[in-house]
């Protein structure tokens, strides 16, 4: 039986079960069903024997009729691995509709066969595929102000009506699609001795980007001179001779009119424009581009009969709401002032801690705060630091996580609070919502362990970094806030690293000032309750010399507290045994100092 005609240009794939044993197969030219290219699994190969709960009917009557004709036999045990599970091996080639169906076949649960199946050197099928689905309208940012010294810019694209990749040691191109696999063929072999690894990796993502990911009516941006050009895209990609080959691959483009300074861009794009690739995909950004072009191509149908007419909607903005009077009167805050002062810090400097020390309600105000802000809770997410904190737990890192299908534990890439705020913040529809994080007892943590390359973001929100994990490149979203909590009795603010201070504003919340001071009285009269708690925590407070080890109003702002007993109660559990540890060694008898006859007996 001849064997089925192979894709050519493809190699051999492979699949390495978790428990030993490989599946190898092909692409097929001919397409499935589905309209991808069929997979040939090899005579040999190995299957594993039990099917998973997550595996489609189909597969599994595949499964079932491939066993019942022999198609599917037992496989020896293999004596080098002691209790290893039961495997099929497979008796003849199998023709599978596509290299999903395949990878199904040979896992025993439904997975992506571009992903799954792999070269010898680990480059996935995917690389092998014609470019399927895409937007219907991209944008990209493509970079030629610094060309090996030449300013392509100025000197070619805006005079010519071009765009262009160097791409000199390129042999004659004959797809006008090529695939990734096939542009990395032509990068290690005309590169070889010219590049490094990860410059040819690079490369080939960007001739990818360039030849098969662009299309005519895509937008293209650039930087000359310190000025933003957009144009759009009008020609397919076309290899021709330029000096040095500096330019030898090209796309026509109708440039607009003017330019936009670099400082006066919105943050968003500044934030794209950081990243650090000769091409970068700029969609995310496609209707801020819009804007600076006044291009009306993303438009809704306005109900004006049938005369066709479309509107821009109108650009929604970053803002914070602001100050209501709901709000003072909820926080019962003495002076307006100071809650207008905060929100000014954040429109600022988008981070802030509330430092002070324990009691003095820094968690809550910072919740409640966020959730005016940001419109809810919905947009506020809270964690909470602790010394064995790091950055893998707060952004992004590789943790055990359990298949629900195979039940297999294998360590994945996780993303973290941050991470997945972020995420949340920056998805189209939600760019102009405040969005918030608080970070309970943020000096618990090492923090520059637990921030590693953030720590860059939160002070220069317009740029991006590579990641240490996914590799991505990330810059926070304008629109993400960070407010932390710092109680002042287990670290004094200063000692606080100088990286921490210049990132932060910090505003205190202390006993001693607005609008901390008197809050217990005014929560009082609120609640109608006598004032003697009040007049006895400003007299405990007096007595303190350390304003770090203040008590704050909290510990008598709870129903407990008011019951029979409940204020002495509190006092002897709560207050005292902070302040014996205060005085921990000093041999002060901290009854009698801040005990409440002490201090009721002073008061007469």
């Amino acid at each position: 039986m001849t064997r089925p005609e192979l894709l050519p240009g493809t190699p051999e794939f492979l699949i390495r079960l978790p428990k030993g044993g490989e599946a190898r197969g092909y692409l097929l030219s001919e397409f499935g069903g589905n309209g991808t290219h069929k997979f040939l699994l090899l005579e040999g190969s190995s299957v594993a024997a039990e099917a998973w709960p997550g595996l489609g009917d189909h597969a599994r009557r595949n499964r079932a009729n491939l066993r019942a004709d022999g198609g599917l036999v037992d496989a020896p045990a293999d004596p080098g691995v002691p209790g290893s599970e039961p495997r099929w091996s497979v008796a003849r080639d199998i023709e599978c509709n596509s290299s999903s169906a395949a990878a199904a076949l040979v896992y025993g649960y439904d997975a992506s066969g571009p992903e799954s199946w792999r070269t010898a050197e680990g480059h996935p099928l995917a690389d092998y595929l014609s470019t399927g689905w895409r937007a219907p309208r991209k944008a990209w940012l493509v970079r030629g102000s610094n060309v090996s010294g030449h300013n392509l810019v100025r000197q070619l694209w805006l005079t010519e009506g071009v765009v262009s990749l160097a791409g000199a040691h390129l042999p004659p191109l004959e797809e006008s699609d090529p695939t990734k696999s096939a542009l990395r063929r032509f990068v290690e072999e005309g590169y070889e001795g010219a590049a490094s690894y990860n410059q040819k990796r690079g490369l080939v993502d960007e001739l990818h980007a360039f030849l098969t990911q662009m299309r005519i009516g895509d937008t293209v941006a650039t930087i000359g001179d310190g000025c933003l050009h957009i144009g759009r895209i009008t020609g397919d990609a076309v290899q021709t001779a330029s000096p040095g080959g500096l330019s030898n691959l090209r796309r026509t483009v109708v440039w607009t009119p003017g330019s936009h300074a670099y400082e006066d861009l919105p943050e968003e794009i500044q934030q794209k424009l950081s990243v650090q690739h000769d091409v970068v995909d700029l969609t995310g950004v496609l209707d801020a581009l819009d804007g600076l072009t006044g291009e009306t191509a993303s438009t809704t149908l306005t109900a004006t009969g049938d005369t066709g007419e479309h509107v821009t909607p109108a650009p929604r903005e970053l803002s914070l709401p602001q100050v209501t009077e709901e709000l003072v009167t909820d926080l019962l805050v003495h002076d307006r002032a100071w809650l207008e002062e905060v929100r000014e810090l954040l429109v600022d400097e988008r981070q802030l801690v509330f430092y002070g020390p324990p009691g003095t309600g820094k968690t809550y105000l910072a919740m409640k705060l966020a959730e005016h802000f940001g419109g809810g809770p919905e947009q506020v997410k809270i964690v909470q630091f602790h010394p064995s904190y790091a950055y893998e737990d707060f952004f992004e890192g590789f943790r055990p996580v359990e298949d629900a299908e195979t039940r297999e534990v294998a360590f994945r890439l996780t993303a973290g609070p941050l991470r997945e705020l972020a995420d949340l913040a920056s998805r189209e529809g939600n760019r102009h919502i405040p969005h918030f994080l608080i970070i309970d007892e943020i000096n618990r943590a090492n923090l520059a362990k637990v921030f590693g390359e953030l720590y860059f973001l939160l002070e220069y929100r317009t740029r991006s970094v590579r990641l240490t994990y996914s590799g991505d490149d990330f810059a926070l979203p304008p629109n993400l806030f960070v407010i932390g909590t710092m109680n002042t009795a287990d670290r004094s603010i200063a000692l606080v690293d100088a990286a921490m201070r210049r990132r932060f504003a910090f505003v205190e919340l202390s006993p001693r000032v607005e609008p901390t001071a008197g809050l217990l009285a005014r929560w009082l009269k609120r609640e109608d309750r006598d004032e003697e708690p009040a007049r006895l925590l400003d007299a405990l407070n007096a007595r303190i010399d350390d304003a770090d080890f203040a008590i704050g109003p909290s510990y008598l702002m709870k129903p407990g507290v008011y019951r029979d007993g409940g204020l002495e109660r509190t006092w002897r559990t709560k207050i005292l045994p902070l302040l014996e540890e205060h005085h921990f060694g000093e041999g002060l008898d901290v009854a009698a100092r801040y005990g409440l006859d002490s201090l009721r007996e002073r008061q007469r």
